[in-house]
């Protein structure tokens, strides 16, 4: 099924860096192509060397969606998870050298007594698809447990092959992503065997976990490698106000929940304001929110004049959010209607832009120039 979407650009509030501006050099129109239909709340997609797709769903199932876009069974030997309120398998990655290796990494909630957690694990999956084998975690979180939100859960592997965990503040244990002791609100920072790389950030400081890269995160559930600098981008979700992008850089503290531009969701005051001497600024907030999710750069050739843009998906705004770059600023936005809640966004090697909703009935599209 095809569908023709008039890209539509909107002003949102953002940081003072941000310029509100129109976005240059738009398609006329966007294309949307129906990929597969029928997924249970499907959360991150991933690209197989041989052009089939690798999909989570929420409830804790792991699918292939083939290159004539039919739906695998689950994939045998996923473990159990907390498949609860935000909880449940979600993020899922190939690991660089795959093809050698078989190799892919998923994140998921944990269940243990009294609640629930994040974790990391690794796999090989089969030559068929059918099933992993090798199953081994490599990272779980220490800290007050999850009672079914905010796990955060988005893996990057970055240019060191290194892995890059982001993770939530558990909601109710907010004043924790201040707390170096635990991993609650922060972006974690681990060898892909699971071990500590000894140039982490708080390796050598006492009291403090080695795992830690970042923290002062409330909700992170996007993030991506920017090729052109090596750097990780993330997206985390504000409470009324104030989603933000972040490039979160070692041993910095991004503020939650002390600093921030948003309010609780009774309308009580969270912040003591929006700065404070040595907690970084945002480089875009959103004030209302888009339900910050999947984050993707665009490298590929079908939109020319979108390489190197960072694409944002938004579960409230029902849209993914194109941002235009100048180094490490963002000078223009344009918003990209799809319709349904975009969980994910993936910047697919046949240069489309690969997208999961987040509904019972959640569906894989593919966004492609309408000429």
């Amino acid at each position: 099924m095809l569908r023709m979407v008039m890209a539509a650009v909107t002003l949102v509030a953002a940081s003072p860096a941000f310029a509100q501006q129109p976005a240059s050099g738009t398609p006329p129109d966007v294309r949307i192509e129906t990929v597969a239909s029928g997924l249970d709340h499907p959360w991150a997609i991933a690209f197989l060397p041989d052009g089939r797709l690798l999909v989570t769903e929420r409830p804790g199932r792991l699918r292939v969606v083939t290159r004539d876009c039919r739906i695998s069974d689950p994939i045998d030997g996923i473990p159990r998870v907390a498949a609860s309120g935000q909880g449940g398998l979600l993020d899922v990655i190939v690991d660089r050298d795959f093809a050698q290796n078989r190799t892919i990494y998923f994140c998921f909630a944990d269940p243990v007594s009294g609640g629930s957690r994040t974790a990391l694990s690794r796999a090989r999956l089969s030559e068929d698809a059918t099933r992993l084998t090798d199953v081994r975690p490599l990272f779980l979180q220490d800290g007050p447990l999850s009672r079914g939100q905010h796990f955060g859960c988005r893996i990057v592997q970055m240019p060191d092959s290194n892995l890059m965990l982001t993770m939530g503040d558990h909601y109710y244990a907010r004043d924790e992503a201040q707390n170096l002791a635990n991993h609650i609100g922060k972006i974690v920072r681990i060898r892909p065997d699971g071990s500590v790389p000894p140039d982490n950030p708080f390796v050598n400081r006492a009291g403090a976990r080695p795992e830690i890269w970042s923290y002062g995160h409330r909700n992170s559930q996007g993030a991506a490698l920017n090729p052109a600098t090596g750097k990780l981008w993330m997206s985390e979700h504000g409470p009324r106000g104030g989603d933000e992008i972040n490039i979160p850089e070692a041993g910095r503290n991004y503020g939650w929940p002390v600093i921030g531009y948003g309010i609780d969701y009774s309308g009580a005051k969270i912040h003591e304001g929006t700065h404070r001497p040595g907690m970084e600024q945002p480089v875009v907030q959103w004030t209302p929110v888009i339900a910050a999710s999947g984050l993707a750069f665009y490298t590929g050739d079908l939109f020319p004049a979108w390489k190197g843009n960072l694409l944002a998906g938004g579960l409230r705004c029902n849209c993914v959010v194109r941002l235009q770059l100048d180094g490490d600023r963002v000078v223009r936005e344009e918003r990209i209607p799809i319709g349904q809640r975009v969980r994910d966004v993936r910047a697919g090697p046949d240069g489309a832009i690969w997208v999961a909703t987040d509904a019972s009935n959640g569906q894989i599209l593919r966004l492609l120039p309408a000429r």
